[in-house]
């Protein structure tokens, strides 16, 4: 009698990892699919696995322009997110403001890079949407990243945050883990303390351009593959990789600006 084979894998599956590992090392491998984002609209996202650096990023293009980036640097416990936010030359603004955000990596947070590299996808014109919508995450970026420096941290800031020189952001809590980890202390540098801050009004509240404040940015992972899925089979004595699970996340950063002209974004304040 012949022993039924693995279940059907439902159609919700958008991709599957290669049964036998890539051939040869070394380039990046790189996946572009099509994805929801939160408000409907459809985008194009790339991702982007180098198994041998240990890293993992993805990238897309927001309806209004804006240039999206994830970078997760599983060697140094790292994960980088970089906004390039088309300016409003009417009012005074930049061609485009850079934004980086670095905070800790917690390795449950997405799938290994090995994994992301074999990575497949059955029908590229698919549109795909999250099968798990994770929480919103709120951030409040008290500590300025020395852009000098930061290869300290992790080999990726320089190329990601290229743009953002006077603009990488990491939380306290953050620097505390990488110091202990032996990163040295001239990566970070002091912005006004918390309880200072907390005096300071949100961006949306002041009118004077000119006058320091608080800024609020927040932005979404549409599609991103957060855990690995295991299958069963009468045949393998062990449960085996046969897919992904998607997840979207929302973040939401809280930072010091010195000027209102940095953050004109933020909901105007009341007329």
């Amino acid at each position: 009698m012949r022993l039924p084979g693995p279940p059907a894998l439902p159609a919700l599956l958008l991709l599957l990892p290669l049964l036998a590992p890539l051939l040869g090392t070394g380039a990046p491998a790189e996946l572009r699919v099509r994805v929801r984002l939160p408000d409907g609209q459809v985008t194009e996202e790339s991702l982007q696995a180098d198994s041998d650096a240990d890293s993992i990023s993805l990238e897309l293009r927001k309806p209004d322009g804006t240039l999206v980036s994830f970078t997760a640097d599983f060697k140094k416990d790292v994960k980088i997110f970089r906004a390039l936010i088309l300016g409003e030359l009417e009012k005074g603004q930049s061609q485009f403001q850079a934004l980086c955000f670095v905070t800790q990596l917690q390795h449950n947070e997405i799938i290994p890079s090995e994994a992301m590299a074999k990575l497949r996808q059955k029908n590229p014109r698919a549109v795909r949407q999250a099968e798990e919508v994770r929480g919103l995450e709120h951030l409040h970026m008290d500590v300025a990243v020395n852009f000098s420096q930061g290869a300290l941290l992790s080999p990726h800031l320089h190329n990601v945050c290229a743009e953002a020189v006077d603009a990488i952001f990491a939380r306290q809590e953050d620097v505390r883990f990488w110091l202990e980890q032996g990163v040295d202390s001239s990566v970070f540098e002091a912005l006004p303390k918390a309880s200072e801050q907390a005096e300071l009004p949100r961006c949306g509240q002041v009118g004077d351009r000119a006058k320091p404040c608080v800024c609020r940015y927040g932005l979404s992972l549409a599609w991103y593959p957060c855990m690995l899925k295991y299958c069963h089979s009468r045949d393998r004595p062990t449960p085996y990789k046969c897919g992904i699970r998607s997840c979207q996340k929302s973040y939401s950063f809280d930072f010091y600006v010195p000027q209102r002209q940095l953050c004109l974004w933020d909901e105007d304040p009341p007329g």
